[in-house]
């Protein structure tokens, strides 16, 4: 017993040695780690009479509970030597003149998304927002997504009890279409969420999609319509877009959008007539009426026009990143 109180002098004297808390961490190991001299101690009980048991084991509590009040004292030491530095090294002078403002200037993807919004405004489109956080009927059953769909699984899309974040921007388009009567058409730009993170895809990111629901809106007004936006938006006349067949719920028949880029072909969004049954949904006489609806994303958007190879910049708030597009 006499080497265990000895414990607490060679605690005391180590402790006092160390100037940081993975020292102390190390040094606290030997003592009362899980192979430290005390858990020994504590696992010798069973080899000592039972009748001594309580008495040692008493000991051995009070020599631990000495030790852990050392180490305490010592880590609050070493933290408040720390804080005191890390004060010392920050000490501000304040009589010296402040830093000058800096002028702020908007984001590349407001300054995006500004642009498509003037472009289409310029043709007779109205902009319609909604709700970020939708529930399953706007967001999924009105566009005509079945139970079974990918969409609706936990890995792709953020849940909120019975609520989810908007997977896309047309829920926008239902509420719009179930407060309008056509012919009507409009943009929806905003943000909305995925579970996707990469160098090309983030959490959060922005999507603008169209709608124009009138008697005779067809695909060939659909596909006019991209291309003369897409030539307006690049300032690029020689630009052409192709359609490739596919598919969506809520669009038959739906086709994905490429356009000609560095002599190949790049996909740019999705599109598509307007699905009877979303017609259904919304109330709206599909005997009479037809439409199309279109989704690009502003990210994708904001890269090719300004030359960027990564979409991550835009969310890091890196001023040197940001200051490149002040005006």
């Amino acid at each position: 017993m006499d080497q265990l109180k000895d414990l607490i002098n060679q605690a005391k004297s180590e402790f006092s040695q160390c100037q940081s808390l993975p020292d102390l961490d190390h040094a606290k190991a030997k003592f009362i780690g899980k192979s430290g001299a005390i858990t020994e101690a504590m696992r010798s009980l069973s080899s000592i009479p039972k009748e001594e048991k309580p008495k040692v084991g008493a000991e051995i509590n009070s020599i631990k509970q000495e030790i852990e009040a050392l180490l305490a004292a010592r880590r609050n030491a070493i933290q408040s030597q720390a804080m005191q530095s890390q004060l010392e090294s920050e000490l501000i002078d304040v009589t010296l003149p402040g830093n000058k403002q800096s002028a702020g200037s908007l984001h590349p993807i407001s300054l995006t998304l500004q642009r498509v919004e003037m472009l289409f405004r310029s043709i007779g489109f109205d902009v319609a927002t909604g709700p970020e956080i939708e529930d399953d009927y706007h967001n999924f059953t009105a566009l005509n997504i079945p139970e079974s769909h990918p969409a609706r699984a936990m890995h792709d899309t953020f849940y909120i009890g019975k609520h989810v974040l908007r997977t896309h921007t047309s829920p926008v388009q239902v509420r719009y279409m179930k407060a309008h009567q056509p012919p009507l058409k409009i943009i929806s730009p905003g943000r909305v969420y995925r579970v996707d993170s990469d160098a090309t895809h983030s959490p959060m990111f922005h999507q603008v999609e169209g709608l124009w629901i009138d008697e005779k809106a067809s695909f060939a007004n659909l596909k006019g319509l991209l291309q003369d936006f897409l030539q307006s938006f690049f300032e690029d006349e020689s630009l052409i877009i192709r359609f490739r067949p596919s598919f969506f719920p809520f669009t038959e028949p739906s086709a994905e959008i490429d356009m000609s880029w560095n002599d190949g072909w790049l996909e740019i969004g999705g599109c598509g007539m307007v699905h009877p049954e979303v017609l259904k949904q919304v109330e709206i006489d599909h005997d009479n009426f037809q439409g199309f609806a279109f989704g690009l994303g502003v990210e994708r958007l904001a890269m090719l026009k300004f030359g960027i190879n990564d979409l991550r910049p835009f969310f890091n708030n890196d001023l040197r990143f940001l200051k490149q597009f002040s005006r």
